[in-house]
């Protein structure tokens, strides 16, 4: 079975994840991360509508078999998102469940009322654990994600580096995340580099703590 949760930061760069359990047991090869793509605030229900529907429309079009069950981090509308999503692949023998956090409250289509399982049931435990490990892999995601934002702007921010020289040390490491980890010795060795401006931006980058 899978298990999607969504991460944001303040309705931005919203995030979703989706992990794999098979015999009980975290498959992570099976893992995935979404960008949330056209959503302009918080909006789970579409996050979610959205990591279902690519990750089905994806299983269908390389073939590969579909999960016996789904599992949707939330309540009784992010369950109604996920259901959305999977009724315009008309995927009768797949089931879907929402687990929301506060009361572990199991929703299930078709009952007005969620069902409460006995706090050390087995299957609960197994739900949680799911759950708990689609919300890690989304937090980590969406963790990355900002760390490499703030990377990104705190090299567009060096002094003394503008367009050209930017595009230079992008070429010659293949990052901005390397670029911030290169010793000063290796910022020297870009092509057409002072030794003194590779200096200087060393001695910016580490006094930014990026390095």
């Amino acid at each position: 079975f899978i298990c999607v949760d969504i991460s944001t930061n303040q309705g931005r760069d919203t995030v979703g994840s989706l992990v794999t359990f098979d015999g009980g047991r975290p498959k992570k090869a099976e893992y995935r991360k979404f960008k949330i793509k056209g959503i302009a605030q918080q909006d789970d229900y579409a996050a979610i509508h959205e990591v279902v529907t690519r990750y089905f429309s994806r299983r269908i079009n390389e073939g590969k078999p579909f999960p016996d069950l789904v599992v949707i981090d939330g309540g009784k509308g992010q369950l109604g998102a996920a259901l959305a999503a999977m009724a315009v692949h008309d995927l009768p023998r797949v089931a879907v469940i929402s687990l929301a956090k506060r009361e572990e409250e199991v929703f299930v289509p078709g009952r007005p009322h969620p069902i409460v399982l006995p706090d050390h049931s087995p299957g609960l435990q197994l739900l949680r654990r799911a759950r708990d490990e689609a919300h890690r892999f989304a937090i980590t995601f969406h963790r990355q994600r900002r760390d490499t934002a703030s990377r990104n702007s705190m090299f567009d921010q060096l002094e003394g580096v503008g367009p050209v020289r930017r595009r230079a040390l992008l070429r010659h490491f293949g990052s901005a995340e390397r670029v911030l980890a290169a010793t000063a010795e290796e910022l020297e060795g870009v092509p057409g580099m002072p030794a003194k401006t590779a200096r200087r931006i060393h001695s910016q980058l580490h006094r930014a703590g990026g390095a």
